[in-house]
């Protein structure tokens, strides 16, 4: 009788194969590594990239709700005081009504508006940010209002409002900025001369468009940028006239 040999596997084998399947892990599970990071990397760039733009149409619709208010302006809103326009252009704050809400949009209650700029945080810079008070009607925006001044250059009456400051309701509209301005739209008295983009607002009523105009710290082509936004403004009411309502 023949004699076969014992069937089975050396040491030596089994090395190689426990060998070769650890590389394959470990390649495997480097690959899936590679892939999530580049998946998250992706994601949070797409969130960026939707969160400049979803700040830009919220600060549109916002200035496209202009409303158009007289109000008593000083005296706390008592009644007696002169009436004035609420509205104040500066160079760096902005404070108007608007039928826009960032909670409800175009179906909440009208709002006081105060854009203004703050340094940021974070790389230096700017940030545009806008407060919220709800408007319950024109004495109430009366009493934001400190009084009304002649303009040195144009003589108008211009209202005077309180300077807004961050809180914890502020909400920011655009970060680290290298500038953030705004800009007043001012028709010519000659319809054959260019209207001209002032950066205050130093005449009675209201501009005939409103104009943000921003830069990034750090320009970068591979993400969204905040661009200028430029809106008109369709108002047509005199505000040395009263209004009443039949």
């Amino acid at each position: 009788m023949t004699r076969r040999g014992a069937s089975g596997v050396t040491l030596l084998e089994v090395l190689i194969a426990v060998t070769l399947l650890s590389l394959l892990t470990v390649g495997m599970s480097m690959a899936l590594r590679l892939g999530l990071f580049a998946f998250a990397h992706t994601n949070a760039r797409l969130m960026e990239n939707r969160r400049v733009a979803g700040a830009q149409r919220i600060v549109e619709q916002e200035l496209k709700g202009l409303m158009p208010v007289v109000a008593p302006c000083g005296s706390g809103g008592n009644g007696l005081a002169p009436p004035a326009v609420v509205f104040q252009g500066l160079p760096d704050t902005l404070t108007m009504v608007s039928i826009f809400s960032l909670q409800e949009a175009w179906r909440g209650r009208p709002q006081i508006l105060q854009f203004f700029v703050i340094p940021a945080q974070d790389k230096g810079g700017v940030r545009l940010v806008v407060n919220e008070i709800p408007y319950t009607g024109p004495l109430f925006a009366g009493a934001l209002c400190l009084g009304v001044a002649p303009d040195a250059i144009s003589g108008a009456p211009i209202p005077q409002f309180l300077r807004p400051t961050a809180t914890e309701s502020t909400f920011v509209l655009a970060d680290n900025l290298a500038y953030c301005r705004f800009r007043y739209l001012a028709p010519a008295p000659n319809p054959a001369e260019p209207d001209q983009w002032l950066s205050s607002w130093n005449r009675a009523g209201w501009p005939a468009g409103l104009r943000i105009e921003m830069e990034p710290v750090d320009p970068n082509p591979a993400r969204l940028q905040p661009v200028n936004i430029t809106v008109p403004v369709f108002i047509a009411r005199d505000p040395g006239v009263k209004y009443d309502d039949r």
